[in-house]
């Protein structure tokens, strides 16, 4: 592996555990309502799995195995997209709070739908 794809990947790495990190401490500010609850659990979920798929898409075996951890990576930013979007304009949270990670996760799909899409 050259030293540009590693260091890549080590970047990349902790780009997406940062971004769950920065879910996990935006999710602390949330409303304590069964509403604020349930998508807050759902947001963490979905947004941790990204981190950790990703992490796991890096020790792949195989091209397709690659593949398959990238196509989950991609399906849990996509729903991390979602319940972002959902806490907005369900008005639990404000456009200004989502504002920077909905920016962040919407770059990580880019970045992976292009990488799935390289490994065709």
């Amino acid at each position: 592996m050259n030293s540009d794809r590693k260091e890549f990947i080590d970047q990349f790495q902790k780009r997406t555990k940062r971004l769950a990190i920065d879910v996990i401490h935006f999710s602390k500010s949330l409303p304590k309502t069964e509403e604020a609850t349930i998508m807050k659990r759902q947001l963490l979920r979905s947004a941790t799995s990204v981190a950790a798929n990703y992490r796991a898409a890096c020790r792949a075996r195989s091209a397709a195995e690659f593949h398959s951890k990238i196509s989950i990576v991609i399906e849990e930013a996509d729903e991390t997209l979602f319940w972002l979007e959902l806490l907005e304009e369900s008005e639990t949270a404000t456009m200004a709070s989502v504002a920077t990670l909905k920016k962040e996760i919407t770059e990580v799909l880019y970045v992976m739908a292009k990488a799935r899409k390289n490994t065709k």
